[in-house]
């Protein structure tokens, strides 16, 4: 622009002298010493900047964040809070990685819960939610909001026994996130905007509830409690170990039980309680009791040195990608990316809330931020949501990796 600027101001005095315009002679030195200490003040921006990238590689390497920032890229980048305190005062967060985009739905229903060290008095206890809603995203967002807290809750008040106690957790933790999800619209206050299904006419908050899958990852085990069609799943050894199996009306045992509760099931695009809900359990969805539990089935797997990654995702990933795609892609990413990395540290920076409508999705995560992810963890979550899209997965895709290799 400068340039142009200077071509133009050195053409004015010639068009000036042949008009014999001492006026415009006038102007038109003005106007070259102004493009001329314009020229000069960019030259010497450009001289400081090349003597920062000379002198201090770490600068470049900002200014390559910042610019990726402004571009909006979906990669996210790993980073500390300088006035998050020292790193000896705080502790070291689980790598990981999560994508969460709303893909070809209206609304994005899906959220997201990663909460490390969540349990008092115990460290390396780290909760990781994908909740998944439907008829409206209110349900999904209680539970990202209060899971970890009655799970937290309800551990402190379990006997010993790791096994027994931590399916009595989660049992009783769903329980009581279905009584609020109940009592939702009642319990709410009047402040808060109006949800989209308060909205309809009638109200149909009792039509509106998330499936849940969620895994507590200790240094020995790996605890995940499951009601709905989301998933999680283990790699070991480069073989993928379902850690739980999906909740279809048409699953036998599922079957049976609605069919034993007085319930149908009805093939209306896929098999569908009363022809209604693809799942048969989930929290919420208070108008089809008792034929839609929220009991969740769990699952304590003792960890292994051959353990590589948890996957933890939405039925818009499992709907076209399998346990092995998923699993070898993440492989993938960890080789590519070398061997494990320091366990990231909190950089203090909260997220947005949730809905406040972050393009790369992460308006619908919520605990620590994607700037505390790891860089395998996270090619390894973007990568699997652009292969559901790939595939034309018609549903929101949230999808959480947690490295569990060891040796670090």
């Amino acid at each position: 622009m400068a340039e142009i600027c200077c071509e133009e101001a050195k053409s004015t005095p010639a068009t000036a002298v042949a008009a014999a315009s001492v006026s415009a002679t006038a102007a038109a030195a003005a106007a070259v010493a102004v493009a001329s200490s314009a020229l000069e003040r960019r030259r010497r921006r450009l001289e400081m900047r090349r003597f920062r990238v000379a002198s201090d590689p770490e600068e470049l390497v900002a200014e390559d964040v910042r610019a990726a920032k402004r571009q909006r890229l979906a990669r996210t980048l790993s980073g500390s809070c300088p006035d998050a305190g020292s790193d000896s005062d705080r502790p070291a967060l689980p790598r990981y990685g999560v994508t969460s985009v709303c893909g070809r739905r209206r609304e994005m229903e899906d959220t997201v819960s990663i909460r490390p060290d969540f349990l008092p008095g115990t460290s390396k206890h780290n909760f990781f939610g994908v909740f998944d809603g439907h008829g409206c995203s209110h349900v999904a967002t209680m539970c990202q909001d209060n899971m970890h807290e009655v799970v937290a809750d309800e551990h402190t008040k379990a006997a010993s026994g790791e096994e027994t106690a931590w399916k009595g957790v989660m049992e009783r933790s769903f329980s009581r996130l279905d009584e609020q999800a109940a009592s939702w619209a009642t319990s709410r206050s009047r402040d808060e905007p109006a949800c989209r299904c308060e909205q309809q006419m009638p109200l149909r908050c009792d039509h509106v509830g998330s499936t849940a899958v969620v895994a507590v990852v200790s240094p020995s085990h790996v605890v995940v409690a499951n009601a709905g069609d989301s998933r999680a799943v283990l790699s070991r050894g480069g073989v993928p170990v379902p850690l739980s199996v999906d909740h279809k009306p048409d699953r036998p045992d599922e079957l049976a039980r609605i069919e034993a509760a007085g319930g149908r099931v009805i093939y209306w695009d896929g098999a569908r309680v009363l022809g209604v809900l693809a799942m048969s359990r989930a929290i919420g969805d208070r108008y089809l009791k008792p034929f839609v539990s929220s009991e969740p089935e769990v699952t304590v797997t003792e960890r292994t040195d051959d353990d590589e990654c948890l996957i933890l995702a939405s039925d818009g990933l499992w709907d076209v990608v399998t346990n092995e795609m998923a699993c070898e892609v993440v492989r993938a990413c960890f080789r590519s990316n070398g061997p494990p990395a320091p366990a990231a540290r909190p950089n203090g920076v909260a997220l947005p809330a949730a809905g406040a409508g972050a393009e790369d999705g992460s308006a619908v995560v919520k605990g620590v931020g994607k700037e505390d992810s790891d860089k395998a963890c996270s090619d390894a979550a973007m990568l699997l949501a652009k292969l559901a899209l790939a595939r034309r997965s018609a549903n929101n895709v949230s999808v959480v990796v947690v490295d569990l290799r060891r040796g670090i």
